[in-house]
C-alpha cells in the first residue's frame, strides 16, 4: 500500500507543475540544502530572449522561463540605440500575481511570456533593442537585472524568427508514466480489464497473442494522449495559457471543476460522459469484433474517450504544465507516457491474467479517496489566489479535518490494527484543523505558519547592524579580508541586493535566530550588497562562481573558503547553525 501512496504523490506533481500554485517552495531537496551554485542556471539559460518578429508595425519578443524559475514584470526595461528609432511602449500580458512582505504585490511571469513593441518609424537605419530584465528561481535564488542586445534590421522581416527548442526530459517522462500507473489504479480506469479481457482476448490471456493484441489496444491509446499533448504544446504557447489561467473568471471555475472531480472520487455524486456521446460509443465499442489487431487498435481509441471523465482532472494538470512549456514534442512525448503508464497494467493482465495483478478490495476504496482529498486540495490551491488569506487557510482546515475524520480520529472504540493506526494519523491533521481555524479567525493567511511567525524573538536577538560591514566594491572587500587575515579571524560573507527576496528572509529568519546568532560572534561579518549591479560587481560574483544572491560563504582565518560550507539559496536556521557548528570545530 506505501507504494501506491507514493504514486499518489507523484501524480500530485502533475497540476502542481503548471505552477498554478505560487507558493514558496522547501529550502531543502532530497534532504539536502541547496548549498552550492550547481543547483541553478545560469541566467541565459533560465530566461531564454527570442525574437519572434520583426515587422513594419511592432517588434515580437519571446521569453521562456525555465522550469521553476520566473521573471518580474515591473523589471522589464525597452531601449534602443540610437534612441530615436522609433518604439513605442512594450505591451505585457497580464502576470502572476505574487505578494510579498517586503516587496508587496508584484506580477510574475512563469513559463513562456509573449512582448509585443510596436514601432511607428519602420524604415528607419538598423538598429541595436536593449532588453533589460529580471528573475528568480523557486529555491531561493534571484539573478542581478540583465541586459540582452538585439541587431534590429532596417526593413521589416530583416529578422528571422527564433523558435524555442524542445524542452523534454528524461524525468519528466518517466514522472508522467508514473502519473499514468498511479491513475490505472483507480476504480474507473480497471474497468478497461474486463473490455480487455472480453472483447479483445476473447477470454484467453497469455501467450505471444495476447501480448500483440494488447499492444495493438494499448499503443493508440496512448497515441491518443500524445496527440492531444502535441496540440497543447503546439497552440497553448500561441494562445499563452499560462498566463490567461490567472484571471479569477478562470480561476474560480477550475477549482469547481477540481472540487466536483474529488466530490466524485469521494462517492457524493457519479461522473460520466453525456448520454448523448456515451451512448454512440459505447454502441460502437460493443458492434466492434476482438480478436483483430485492428479492432484492438480501435477500442484503445474508444477507451481513451470513454475513461477521460475519471482521469480529467489530473490529465487537466498535465495539459496545463504542458502549455506553459510551448513544446509540441515534449507534450506529445509526455502525454504518449502517461498512457504508456496506463497501459502497462493492462499488458500484464494479457501476458500473465490477473496473477500479475493486485487483486481488487478495499485498497481501491482507499485509493480512489486519496485521489478525492488530492483533488479537493487542487482545489484549495487555485482558490488561494483569488479567495482572502484567512478564508483559504479556513478552507485548509476544513480538509485537514474533513480527512481527519475519514480517518477515524474522533473514533471511541477503534476494533482493528489499521483503524487504530488511522486513527493515530488522524489525529495531527485534526489538530491542525483546529489550529487553522483559529489562526483564519485572528486573520493569518499562511497554511504552514497558521498562528503567524514568532517574529518578536528572532528580531530581538538578530544581530546589530553596527556588527556588519557593508561593502559595494571589490577593493573594500579586498581590504575585510586583509583586517580578517590580520586579526586571525574567519570570516562570514554574506550576498546581498534591496532586489533579492530571499536575501530578506535570510537576514530576518536565519541570521537573526538565536541559534545562528549566537555562533557569530567569532566572525569578521560582511554584507556585500550588489544591489547596483554595475560591472564590477558582476565580475566579483564570476571570481566566486555565483549567479546571484542569496549566498552566503564561510572563510577560516588565512582567507581560504571552505567549500564544503557554502550555502546557495535559501536555508533554514537549524541547517546553516549546523554548519557553522561545523565550521567551529575547524577553527
Amino acid at each position: 500500500m506505501h507504494r501506491l501512496i507514493c504514486l499518489l504523490l507523484l501524480l500530485c506533481a502533475l497540476p502542481a507543475g503548471a505552477n498554478l500554485f505560487d507558493k514558496a517552495p522547501s529550502t531543502q531537496l532530497f534532504g539536502e540544502p541547496l548549498n552550492n551554485s550547481a543547483d541553478f542556471l545560469p541566467v541565459r539559460e533560465a530566461f531564454r530572449l527570442n525574437l519572434l518578429e520583426s515587422s513594419a508595425d511592432s517588434i515580437k519578443l519571446q521569453f521562456v522561463a525555465a522550469e521553476g524559475y520566473y521573471l518580474y514584470q515591473h523589471r522589464f526595461s525597452f531601449r534602443s540605440e540610437p534612441a530615436d528609432s522609433g518604439l513605442g511602449d512594450a505591451r505585457l500580458p497580464a502576470g502572476t500575481p505574487k505578494t510579498d512582505e517586503y516587496f508587496g504585490d508584484v506580477e510574475v511571469y512563469y513559463g513562456i511570456v509573449d512582448i509585443e513593441i510596436p514601432r511607428d518609424r519602420p524604415q528607419g537605419q538598423p538598429f541595436d533593442l536593449h532588453v533589460g530584465y529580471q528573475g528568480c528561481a523557486d529555491k531561493g535564488l534571484c539573478y542581478p537585472p540583465e541586459t540582452e542586445v538585439l541587431r534590429i534590421g532596417g526593413e521589416a522581416g530583416g529578422n528571422a524568427p527564433a523558435t524555442p527548442g524542445s524542452a523534454w526530459s528524461w524525468s519528466d517522462l518517466a514522472l508522467f508514466f508514473l502519473g499514468g500507473l498511479a491513475l490505472t489504479f483507480t476504480p474507473c480506469v480497471l474497468p478497461m480489464l474486463p473490455i480487455l479481457s472480453g472483447v479483445v482476448l476473447r477470454g484467453q490471456p497469455g501467450g505471444a497473442r495476447s501480448l500483440a493484441l494488447a499492444l495493438a489496444y494499448v499503443l493508440p491509446m496512448a497515441l491518443s494522449f500524445a496527440v492531444l499533448g502535441a496540440l497543447m504544446g503546439l497552440f497553448g504557447a500561441e494562445l499563452n495559457l499560462q498566463a490567461r489561467l490567472q484571471s479569477p473568471w478562470v480561476l474560480v471555475p477550475f477549482a469547481l471543476f477540481f472540487a466536483l472531480f474529488g466530490a466524485a472520487s469521494l462517492g457524493f455524486l457519479e461522473m460520466r460522459l453525456p448520454a448523448a456521446i456515451d451512448a454512440p460509443l459505447q454502441r460502437l465499442s460493443q458492434r466492434l469484433h476482438g480478436g483483430t489487431i485492428y479492432s484492438a487498435a480501435a477500442l484503445g481509441v474508444l477507451s481513451s474517450v470513454l475513461v477521460s471523465p475519471c482521469v480529467s482532472a489530473p490529465l487537466a494538470g498535465a495539459l496545463l504544465y504542458i502549455s506553459a512549456s510551448g513544446d509540441a514534442l515534449g507534450g506529445g512525448l509526455k502525454l504518449l507516457a502517461l498512457g504508456l503508464g496506463m497501459g502497462t497494467p493492462l499488458v500484464l493482465f494479457a501476458v500473465g491474467g490477473g496473477a500479475l495483478l493486485p487483486k481488487s478490495g478495499p485498497w481501491m476504496l482507499t485509493v480512489r479517496n486519496l485521489f478525492g482529498a488530492l483533488l479537493l486540495a487542487v482545489a484549495i490551491w487555485l482558490l488561494e489566489r483569488v479567495v482572502p488569506g484567512p478564508v483559504s487557510l479556513a478552507l485548509w482546515g476544513l480538509l485537514a479535518g474533513g480527512v481527519a475524520l475519514w480517518l477515524g480520529a474522533l473514533e471511541l472504540t477503534p476494533k482493528t490494527h489499521h483503524q487504530k493506526l488511522a486513527q493515530l494519523l488522524g489525529l495531527p491533521l485534526l489538530v491542525y484543523a483546529l489550529v487553522a481555524w483559529f489562526g483564519a479567525l485572528q486573520g493569518q493567511d499562511d497554511p504552514l505558519r497558521p498562528l503567524g511567525r514568532m517574529t518578536a524573538v528572532a528580531e530581538a536577538s538578530a544581530p546589530l547592524k553596527s556588527d556588519w560591514q557593508t561593502l559595494t566594491t571589490p577593493a573594500e572587500l579586498d581590504a575585510a579580508f586583509a583586517r580578517a587575515r590580520q586579526a586571525g579571524q574567519p570570516l562570514l560573507l554574506d550576498w546581498y541586493a534591496d532586489w533579492c527576496i530571499s536575501c530578506k528572509v535570510i537576514e530576518r529568519e536565519v541570521l537573526g535566530d538565536p541559534s545562528v546568532s549566537s555562533q557569530l560572534g567569532s566572525y569578521q561579518l560582511v554584507r556585500f550588497d550588489i544591489t547596483e549591479s554595475n560591472a564590477a560587481q558582476r565580475a566579483l560574483l564570476d571570481r566566486y562562481q555565483l549567479f546571484g544572491p542569496p549566498a552566503i560563504l564561510l572563510f577560516d582565518a588565512k582567507g581560504d573558503e571552505w567549500r564544503d560550507l557554502r550555502v546557495v539559496g535559501e536555508i533554514d536556521a537549524a541547517t546553516f547553525a549546523a554548519r557553522l557548528g561545523n565550521a567551529r570545530e575547524r577553527f
